[in-house]
């Protein structure tokens, strides 16, 4: 039963920072202001998109490695983590240059993008 209330638990949270996410990448930005802003997916800035694409797919990995028994709560609590942590450099990134990203921060977040994607997998496949 403990064990029911804690995935539970953890796919509430998940579900609310997916929602969380999708809303804040939705928000429009004055054009006036210089750039599309932090987290804003702006067609005219593809790096931008790119890394949001990713974000958003690794979300939707560790969602359904909850809703499908693959991942354990801490995992994938462990796992939302590490994905906050990088969305959070993206953010200060992007803050810096006027809502968009610059070649080597584009590497440097695919680069972390790409280690969470391998902990995704292995916490997936690992039962």
């Amino acid at each position: 039963m403990k064990n029911k209330v804690a995935h539970l638990l953890v796919v509430l949270a998940v579900g609310g920072l997916l929602l969380a996410g999708s809303a804040f990448a939705q928000t429009s930005t004055d054009p006036s202001a210089g750039g599309a802003g932090p987290g804003v997916v702006d067609p005219g800035h593809p790096r931008v998109n790119e890394v949001n694409n990713r974000e958003a797919n690794q979300q939707q990995r560790i969602a359904n490695g909850i809703k499908n028994g693959q991942l354990t709560p801490a995992e994938a609590s462990r796992l939302e983590k590490h994905e906050q942590t990088i969305e959070n450099h993206e953010k200060r990134d992007m803050a810096r240059n006027g809502g968009h990203l610059t070649k080597q921060e584009q590497e440097r977040i695919n680069k972390h993008l790409n280690q969470e994607s391998k902990h995704i997998y292995r916490d997936k496949h690992n039962q």
